[in-house]
């Protein structure tokens, strides 16, 4: 779909409880009618730890926590997106809580696109991907177990989706009084596609596949219609969701200047993002 005040942006999202799972507890919320376009259009998706009581509860409190926070904020974008991942942890950590000794978690992974620039805030293990000349990079880091041995340089990466321990978070929404959420930002261009997904899609479709995928299906809900069907038919054991963003048009937001020309100066200033982030 587009938004009106949107036109150069079309979106997708979708979450299937998959063949396995009794239950979904993966939660989603897209851009709705009416959200302040100064602030950017948030898409956010979370998925609710499925060894922990009440998952479901957690990924929808988180995602609806984020929004409520982020578009009544007025500080910059990574700023308001940060803390509104830390209102969401004290939301889920306090419903916890209250439920005696039972606890519960949730990943949460969220994009803000205001004009060019994508702003990412992320928890967990769900991922966000920059689809782009038909390949996909990974915008974000595990942080699991396993995650962790890839960046000690341990494991190699294209052993993850078989590791043994591949879903054991060390970093959730929820699990603690605090928590530290990766911020970053990369600069987009024209027919750009941003994935936002739960491990129950990416843990059976490679990043190479996503990018061949994308470049074969024209429209955001097309490509998110297909990828949660393929990850289902290859046997995905999870819940299964994904979101779409295909830039059609990418502009600068208020005119301001492109500082970025690339997915690898992105990543370069993901590092002073974060360290600012964390130092504030």
């Amino acid at each position: 779909m587009t938004l009106p005040q949107a036109p150069g942006v079309e979106f997708a999202g979708s979450s299937d409880i998959g063949s396995v799972r009794e239950e979904n507890q993966d939660s989603i919320r897209l851009p709705e009618d009416g959200c302040p376009l100064e602030r950017g259009l948030l898409y956010a998706l979370a998925d609710g730890m499925g060894g922990l009581a009440n998952g479901k509860l957690a990924s929808s409190m988180a995602v609806n926590a984020l929004f409520e926070s982020f578009y009544a904020a007025k500080s910059p974008i990574p700023k308001s997106l940060g803390r509104g991942v830390e209102l969401a942890n004290s939301k889920v950590f306090g419903a916890a809580q209250g439920l005696g000794p039972s606890r519960m978690g949730t990943t949460l992974t969220a994009v803000d696109l205001l004009g060019d620039e994508l702003w990412i805030a992320h928890v967990g293990d769900s991922r966000a991907y920059l689809i782009r000349d038909g390949k996909a990079a990974l915008l974000t880091n595990d942080h699991t177990t396993v995650g962790d041995l890839v960046r000690m340089k341990l494991i190699p990466a294209d052993k993850v989706r078989t590791h043994a321990q591949r879903s054991t978070l060390n970093r959730a929404v929820g699990l603690g009084l605090f928590v530290r959420p990766e911020v970053s930002s990369v600069r987009l261009r024209d027919e750009d596609r941003v994935l936002i997904c739960s491990d129950g899609l990416w843990s059976v479709i490679e990043d190479e596949e996503l990018g061949s995928m994308a470049s074969a299906a024209g429209e955001a809900e097309g490509l998110c219609s297909k990828l949660i069907a393929e990850a289902i038919g290859r046997g995905s054991d999870d819940n299964v969701s994904a979101i779409i963003v295909r830039v059609r048009k990418a502009s600068p937001a208020g005119g301001s200047p492109r500082r970025g020309k690339n997915v690898a100066e992105g990543y370069g200033r993901y590092f002073s993002h974060l360290k600012a982030f964390i130092g504030r």
